[in-house]
């Protein structure tokens, strides 16, 4: 037999979602994540994720990204998490759940997910960029007609030449309105632009209300695959009750053959 695999998209990030309570998938093969990945000789999607038991809450994400290896919170991943553990009957409307930063609260409305995020006390303005951490780290740089903007090369350029081999993720931004911005993201593990990015958008959503561009504590954002909001409140320097909303939807299912599994 082989190995039953979903589809999900949040905002055009798509991911392979594994029922794994039963820990029937093989973790130690760390290709396997990769080649199932892979657009062209596999399923296709910025990441995989493992949906598992979990002793105190209703389940646990375990994410990887494209190139294999498993990575830091992924916010559309998480989001299309629980719309996964609705349709697998675990979850109703709310929801508790372990990731690899810890704890977090969602509520599922039809295909609308809001994900409660982590708690941020700290934010690296730079003359020319914001740096901070919403699960992973993300720079914030203000670009011109980011619609024509190189993200592949100077997306890059950053992603090693200032973070190094562990990398961050590159987010660049365009107002559109007092609190409507455009971004488009250069992700690390994906190494290429996605369509979007739900830890990015949160950072990005931050970064404007810290820096003063907006005075509103929901933020929209457009990014390449539609729309998300990120609402939020900053008491004594600190943002917290922070939650990434948008949609997420299954797109197919299927299986994998065994052999391709080995």
């Amino acid at each position: 037999m082989g190995l039953s695999f979903y589809k999900y998209q949040g905002t055009g990030n798509d991911f392979v979602m594994i029922d794994n309570r039963l820990l029937h998938f093989p973790k130690e093969d760390v290709g396997l994540v990769a080649r199932l990945c892979d657009r062209k000789f596999g399923i296709g999607a910025d990441g995989l994720i493992l949906l598992e038991n979990d002793e105190s809450v209703d389940f646990r994400m375990v994410y990887y990204n494209a190139d294999g290896n498993e990575g830091s919170l992924c916010g559309n991943g998480g989001r299309c998490t629980v719309a996964f553990a609705q349709y697998l009957g675990i979850i109703q409307k709310d929801t508790t759940f372990n990731a690899v930063d810890g704890l977090h609260k969602a509520s599922i409305n039809e295909d609308v997910v809001s994900l409660q995020m982590q708690d941020l006390t700290e934010i690296k303005d730079k003359p020319n960029y914001t740096f901070l951490d919403t699960g992973s780290p993300h720079h914030v740089q203000m670009v011109n007609n980011i619609k024509n903007f190189d993200v592949y090369n100077e997306g890059r350029k950053m992603r090693y030449g200032l973070y190094g081999q562990r990398g961050s993720n590159i987010n660049f931004v365009e107002t559109i309105e007092d609190d409507y911005f455009a971004v488009r993201t250069y992700e690390r593990g994906v190494e290429n632009e996605t369509l979007s990015c739900g830890t990015g958008v949160t950072a990005v959503a931050l970064a404007m209300h810290n820096q003063g561009r907006t005075k509103s504590e929901m933020v929209k954002i457009k990014v390449q695959g539609g729309e998300l909001a990120v609402q939020f409140e900053k008491n004594n320097g600190v943002y917290q009750n922070i939650y990434l909303i948008g949609p997420a939807k299954q797109v197919f299912k299927g299986e994998i053959y065994a052999e391709f599994a080995r």
